[in-house]
């Protein structure tokens, strides 16, 4: 039944972006920050800004990978007047933070977008996770966000002007197997992002938080190493996306004034399921909103049936395994 309703509005949904194109802002000559810029999505999107001629300062802890990736993103600037530097920082350090991007403002240029992709991810039960690890997942996702922002904000406000990006991810949105304490920070950001909004809406800033799916990244390496099995099982169904295919997403929407940055279809369903009190982007959104809502919470409800099926069948042989030891 609710598909009947869900491809026409498709349809119609797909018509309407062809005929109504977004304003989508240059970013050329400006200054575009990138925290978390050595690697992955974040230096994904500093290469991009820096093909539409933008100045980029990438952010990042490890100098070495700073250093290979300002090279990188050297080569991608169109004209020789770009500046692209970098700036060895923790993230979670709010003074220092605050006082690199006060320097930057003064040698390269007054920052006009901040993006922060700064995050990394710890998999397991939750407790089984060490208060070391807790205490890491939330500094460098939820604290290595906000405080760039706190940061920047006031200057953006003062020049009425400004874009602030958030990385979150699709567990932003929903609860997952062995995600508990990193889906709750990021949860968070999402809560963040959406009080950000009202507060900066009336100065002209724009904010959009961008839900990325599984992206073949160094971080995500490294986080399968801590990926229990059923975990590994239901991201299966996500697929597997390229940072380039994200930041350019992510840019994208960004500089058209998108709330909610995501990929692919089930993204789309996922997002939609959860706007709750989300900001009102346009009336054709809202009113397509309100439409599909009910038909997607059965889509919705196939999936959990599924995930929770998943986590059964893995729960059942455990427990034979160490019936049988």
């Amino acid at each position: 039944m609710f598909l009947f309703v869900l491809l026409p509005v498709m349809i119609v949904t797909g018509i309407y972006k062809l005929i109504v194109k977004n304003n989508r802002k240059s970013i050329e000559g400006k200054h575009v920050v990138v925290t978390g810029g050595s690697s992955g999505i974040g230096k994904a999107v500093a290469v991009m800004a820096a093909k539409e001629g933008a100045n980029v300062t990438i952010l990042a802890r490890n100098l070495e990978k700073l250093t290979e990736a300002e090279e990188e993103i050297k080569k991608a600037c169109i004209n020789n007047d770009q500046i692209i530097s970098k700036v060895s920082v923790d993230v979670s350090n709010y003074e220092a933070v605050e006082n690199n991007l006060c320097e930057i403002e003064e040698t390269v240029a007054p920052i006009y977008m901040l993006i922060n992709c700064a995050g990394m991810a710890i998999c397991g039960v939750v407790e089984e996770y060490t208060i070391a690890d807790i205490k890491k997942i939330i500094d460098v996702n939820y604290l290595g966000t906000l405080y760039p922002i706190k940061a920047i904000i006031p200057k953006f406000k003062e020049r009425k002007e400004g874009i602030v990006v958030l990385t979150a991810s699709q567990v932003a949105l929903m609860g997952m197997y062995g995600y508990s304490v990193y889906s709750s920070v990021k949860f968070a950001l999402r809560g963040l992002a959406e009080s950000l909004y009202q507060e900066v809406k009336p100065y002209g800033i724009g904010v959009t938080l961008s839900l990325p799916p599984d992206t073949d990244t160094p971080g995500f390496e490294n986080e399968n190493k801590s990926k229990p099995l059923e975990t590994k099982l239901l991201s299966e169904n996500g697929g597997l996306h390229q940072p380039e295919t994200v930041a350019k997403k992510l840019l994208d929407d960004a500089l058209t004034g998108k709330f909610f940055s995501y990929i692919g279809f089930e993204s789309f369903i996922l997002t939609t399921l959860c706007v709750g009190m989300s900001p009102i982007m346009s009336v054709f959104d809202t009113i397509l909103q309100i439409i599909i809502l009910g038909p997607l919470r059965a889509i919705g409800c196939f999936y959990i049936n599924k995930f929770d099926k998943i986590i059964l069948d893995c729960y059942k042989e455990k427990s034979l395994t160490k019936k049988s030891q």
